[in-house]
């Protein structure tokens, strides 16, 4: 192999191949990660420096073994190394296929009748691959008329809206579990017990201080009657609590703190909570507010109410 493949061709080819087996395994984005990360940088320089010393080690090896060898042992080595790659059966074989010429001794048989300044012609066939391609090309040709244009088979543009409509219906079946990506216009009310106990969860985690255990009121306003400030139904609720309330005196925005899904769960809670009848419970604050467009699943149902009702008993009990 050495004998074939020069150092100075070896170690180049060797050093690329490494380098774009850490730009495909290292995620860097639009960045080259030798760029990005250099450290990767470090690894590559001393991976070069390593090769070009294994290589002069192995160099001054082979000067060292070969000054010690008997003269006979030389003579076997020459006689070894004479042999060439280019008198194998495998290289002629390889060769035919691309090339096909004369050899020089039968070139007077090919010899045209031109002569240009001393420059000579030879009638030398095509290149057996030139041949095979173009043969190669007929057949596609063929199956591409045949496919395309007899049984009418889908062009470029049709497959493109083939694929497009997959990517579609794939992006679509995506967002169904992937629950971070709802946004105020994509959100719904839940009411599953179990989707109820966990908004409360983060209710009592996070809401309390302002609301109160039992969403009275108490900096923040109640959130049990009727009245909203920045409008009711999950959409509203969950813009207020994702963006914050109004500027200057208003709840914060918790889209830094809770993700999408976790907002629709407080959310959904918070909804549940209307029409209970808390301790002391906060002077209304802002208009009555009414869905015009409301549906079943705009506003709790009354299975829902009673369910987080028995879940807080302190409620229930005021």
């Amino acid at each position: 192999m050495k004998k074939f493949i020069p150092v100075y061709v070896r170690v180049p080819v060797i050093f690329a191949l490494v380098f774009m087996a850490l730009e495909y395994f290292i995620d860097s984005g639009d960045r080259p990660a030798f760029l990005k990360y250099p450290e990767v940088s470090i690894f590559l320089f001393f991976f070069l420096f390593l090769q070009i010393a294994i290589e002069i080690t192995i160099s001054a090896i082979d000067k060292v073994t070969y000054s010690i060898l008997t003269e006979e042992q030389k003579k076997k080595l020459a006689e070894a190394d004479s042999l060439d790659f280019t008198d194998s059966k495998l290289y002629k074989k390889i060769k035919s296929w691309f090339v096909k010429v004369k050899p020089i001794e039968e070139e007077g048989e090919i010899l045209l009748n031109h002569d240009y300044d001393g420059i000579k012609e030879l009638d030398n066939v095509l290149p057996p691959w030139w041949i095979n391609l173009f043969y190669v090309t007929i057949i596609f040709g063929l199956v591409y008329l045949v496919k395309y244009h007899i049984m009418d088979g889908p062009d470029q543009k049709k497959e493109f809206e083939i694929e497009m409509e997959e990517a579609r219906l794939a992006v679509e079946e995506y967002k169904k579990t992937a629950k971070d990506l709802i946004d105020a216009n994509s959100v719904t009310l839940l009411t599953d017990e179990g989707d109820l106990a966990a908004g409360k969860k983060i209710f009592e985690t996070n809401c309390v201080a302002c609301h109160r255990a039992d969403g009275g009121g108490a900096i923040g306003p109640n959130l049990t009657d009727e009245y909203w400030i920045l409008g009711g139904g999950i959409k509203n609720v969950f813009h207020t609590i994702t963006e914050g309330g109004r500027d200057g005196k208003g709840m914060v925005a918790w889209k830094g703190t809770l993700k999408p899904s976790e907002i629709q769960l407080v959310a959904s809670y918070v909804l549940s909570l209307q029409g209970t009848n808390p301790v002391d419970p906060k002077a209304p604050d802002g208009e009555i507010w009414k869905d015009e467009t409301k549906t079943d699943g705009d506003q709790p149902t009354e299975e829902a109410k009673q369910e987080i009702t028995e879940e807080t008993p302190e409620v229930a009990a005021n």
